[in-house]
């Protein structure tokens, strides 16, 4: 994205935009529409596109390393571009189909220290869903849950996204195969954005401290594609699928940049992203601790 274009949106939005993976579609073959899961698409479908879990983190390759540039207009006069780097705070995975070993409950560190103080982070994959009574353990409106994560360390303790997904893959290989329309739509993930500089140097400015964590749904019952009206439906299409953020939390927003001018649209849109997320997780009966702690709220 060229800097000039950022400028004809409103930093809210510039944010958003400049944030907002955009991941390479597929067309899934005719023959393995008919076994889409009927509950999860809600109307006749001649043409399904998807994408790959892989080519979505992909997307984050180069945020991960030297993070995501947003322009930001700061008066009439004064712009600079602002880089943030992206980290997973949270993903919840269901699926469609039945997994078939037994329910396994991991505790992991994947921190560069070997400490066990550092062993922070949770992990839970459905190699199978056994119950007590050893029927299978699903929610027709969720899936199977294959895999849920959800970060709790410091942010100084983390690593960025990709690198994060790089480590998980290692143990849930379905972090890399799975597709968008082998997910349901309770799939989601949560993306935590920490500013690290911002070009050109030397100002100090209170809201470019500002911390975002931005939720997206991974389901195709949800996507919708970019696509050229001559790609072939049987393969790979050259259009894209765009995946906006559906709820939004901050922290440290402490000025007017991020909600200056615009008629009030920013700040009602600030309050209306936040709300949708809480819902999100309320829906899901999910305690998801960076949401909490951008709200201010500490749990002993």
């Amino acid at each position: 994205m060229s800097f000039d274009a950022g400028l004809t949106r409103s930093n809210l939005d510039c944010f958003l935009h400049c944030t907002t993976p955009t991941v390479k579609s597929q067309f899934l073959p005719k023959s393995e529409i008919r076994n889409l899961n009927l509950l999860w698409n809600f109307r006749e479908i001649e043409n399904v596109v998807y994408f790959t879990l892989s080519d979505l983190w992909s997307c984050y390759d180069e945020w991960s390393a030297y993070g995501a540039g947003v322009p930001i207009m700061l008066n009439s006069y004064e712009t600079l571009v602002q880089y943030y780097v992206p980290y997973l705070s949270a993903v919840q995975i269901f699926t469609s189909s039945s997994p078939v070993n037994s329910l396994r409950e991991e505790t992991d560190s994947f921190s560069d220290s070997s400490s066990d103080e550092s062993v922070t982070e949770k992990l839970w994959r459905w190699d199978g869903c056994s119950s007590e009574d050893g029927s299978p353990e699903q929610d027709s409106r969720l899936g199977y849950l294959y895999f849920q994560y959800f970060e709790r360390s410091t942010p100084y303790g983390r690593v960025p996204l990709m690198d994060k997904i790089n480590g998980l893959s290692g143990r849930f290989s379905g972090l890399m195969s799975l597709r968008s329309v082998d997910l349901s739509p309770a799939s989601w993930m949560a993306v935590a954005w920490y500013p690290i500089y911002h070009i050109p140097m030397g100002r100090t400015i209170k809201d470019l401290s500002t911390c975002f964590l931005t939720y997206h749904t991974l389901s195709s019952s949800f996507q919708g594609a970019d696509m050229d009206p001559g790609d072939d439906i049987e393969g790979a299409g050259d259009g894209a699928i765009s995946l906006p953020a559906f709820g939004l939390a901050t922290y440290k927003m402490q000025g007017d940049v991020w909600v200056s001018g615009n008629s009030g649209r920013d700040g009602e849109k600030l309050v209306s992203l936040l709300s949708v997320a809480d819902s999100w997780l309320k829906q899901l009966g999910v305690q998801h601790h960076d949401f909490d702690y951008f709200r201010g709220i500490r749990h002993g």
